[in-house]
């Protein structure tokens, strides 16, 4: 694109205008994946077109910030993203994240009332003819439906820094107080946080919690070395384990399709001689990592850890032993 620079920079621009810290040099060099000697150069260009843009100083670093906002025509929105927005709130609308669907449908509408009538009218024709063609292909799986006082009481702890007790309905249902430190959405939404006495933080579905109320009691903050992505890094899907090296190798003819497919954000790749695939990264949850293997069928081998083999070939028996059983099982219902 002969214009990608300009678009680069005004997308700079937008996020040191919507920060309210500001911006270091190098959170400019990972937003525009660049350098940081390439970030300083556009952070002079950025002065010289917003002359209000501000130097903060945190105590470690210089923060950069354009405060009093950007002008309207550089903060319209494109068609395109208008209809990643409904394709977003669409999909999770579909999976059942219906609360969260209304979140970001709200945020939409507020968007398109924000537009001049004329924009919005030159804008319409294109923008239906993209919500009208794009879809998301029927996912199979648990659709569990999240109470929206729930999430709301969960948000406002957070942002109170306050603890949260319920009654979690589990093998071992009780009362439990809670510090929220995260919420993570998979195909059940999850509460992340310790329990009252322990330091270590844990899973919480949100499908069963119940009687969910703001406690009293003095929430402990997550470390600041904390953050939930390094969190969900560490596992596979939201099994939680100690991360394992592990090691797949796809064979050559389902090289070209794994070497597409994401399976953890630490993944690497090699590509051997006979035109097979290794595929290494570190996660935990070894049995949710056979299910998934599982739908690979013969396309891959486990080469390490020996455990994963294990779990793989106990799950695959099981199933074997079970569809064995059935034909007996069904003469029963004829």
């Amino acid at each position: 694109m002969r214009h990608e620079k300009a678009v680069g920079l005004i997308r700079l621009a937008r996020q040191m205008a919507g920060s309210a810290e500001g911006l270091s040099l190098n959170d400019m060099a990972r937003i525009m994946r660049v350098s940081r000697r390439t970030a300083d150069r556009l952070r002079v260009a950025l002065a010289e077109l917003f002359p209000q843009m501000e130097e903060i100083t945190d105590g470690r670093s210089i923060r950069f910030r354009i405060s009093g906002g950007l002008d309207g025509f550089l903060q319209t929105p494109t068609v395109d993203e208008l209809a990643e927005l409904h394709t977003a709130v669409t999909t999770l609308a579909n999976r059942g994240s219906n609360v969260r669907a209304d979140l970001l449908a709200s945020l939409q509408d507020k968007v398109r009332a924000a537009l001049r009538p004329s924009m919005r009218a030159r804008m319409a024709p294109d923008l239906s003819a993209l919500t009208f063609a794009e879809g998301h292909a029927f996912q199979a799986g648990p659709r569990p439906i999240t109470d929206p006082i729930l999430l709301e009481t969960i948000r406002m702890a957070l942002k109170a820094a306050c603890t949260v007790r319920f009654f979690y309905a589990n093998a071992r249902g009780r009362i439990r107080t809670v510090t929220p430190w995260g919420l993570l959405y998979d195909s059940a939404c999850y509460l992340v946080g310790p329990e009252m006495g322990k330091t270590e933080p844990a899973l919480w579905r949100l499908d069963r919690m119940q009687a969910i109320e703001i406690s009293d009691n003095h929430a402990h903050p997550a470390p600041e070395c904390w953050n939930i992505e390094d969190f969900i890094s560490q596992s596979f899907g939201v099994y939680h384990e100690p991360p394992r090296d592990i090691v797949l190798c796809f064979s050559s003819t389902s090289a070209p399709q794994a070497a597409h497919y994401i399976f953890h954000p630490t993944q690497t790749h090699e590509v051997l001689s006979d035109g097979s695939l290794v595929v290494r990264f570190q996660a935990g949850g070894l049995r949710e990592i056979a299910y998934h293997l599982f739908t690979w069928g013969t396309a891959v081998q486990i080469l390490s850890p020996a455990e994963l083999r294990t779990e793989l070939h106990e799950l695959l028996r099981s199933a074997a032993d079970h569809h064995e059983r059935s034909p007996e099982m069904m003469s029963a219902f004829r």
